[in-house]
């Protein structure tokens, strides 16, 4: 078995955060209280605890665009990474940076996409037809 990344993260509703997560996403809910639930974020654990979520500003520098930093989320095989962006869309999901072809024809060419969840947490999903080409250079 692979190493699983865990993440825990601020949210102001999780009702909201079930609804999202779970609807719109289609992640599994694991455990939970009433401060926190957990989900099976892609493959890898993500809790959401109730609590003022991190300050964002759009720093980040990639490629054509000026991304939300700090913002999580997972890399996919890009037939999931497709499926995602129109389940998305079919849900009404508002983009910040609609589903594009980043890199085009260089090493570590990707689709990515962000989107943000109701607390206002950055969300980044990458698409890539190998994974080799995550780290290339």
């Amino acid at each position: 078995m692979k190493s699983l990344f865990h993440l825990a993260i601020h949210v102001t509703d999780l009702d909201e955060t079930r609804a999202f997560y779970g609807d719109v996403l289609g992640c599994k809910e694991g455990r939970s209280t009433d401060t926190w639930v957990d989900f099976d974020f892609f493959g890898h654990q993500l809790s959401m605890h109730l609590g003022e979520p991190f300050k964002t500003t759009r720093t980040g520098k990639v490629g054509d665009h000026m991304v939300m930093m700090p913002h999580m989320g997972a890399v996919l095989r890009l037939d999931d990474w497709k499926a995602l962006a129109e389940r998305l869309e079919k849900k009404g999901v508002t983009f910040d940076i609609p589903p594009v072809i980043r890199f085009e024809g260089e090493p570590g060419e990707q689709r990515t996409m962000f989107f943000f969840d109701p607390s206002g947490n950055p969300i980044e999903f990458k698409g890539f037809a190998d994974f080799d080409g995550l780290f290339a250079v």
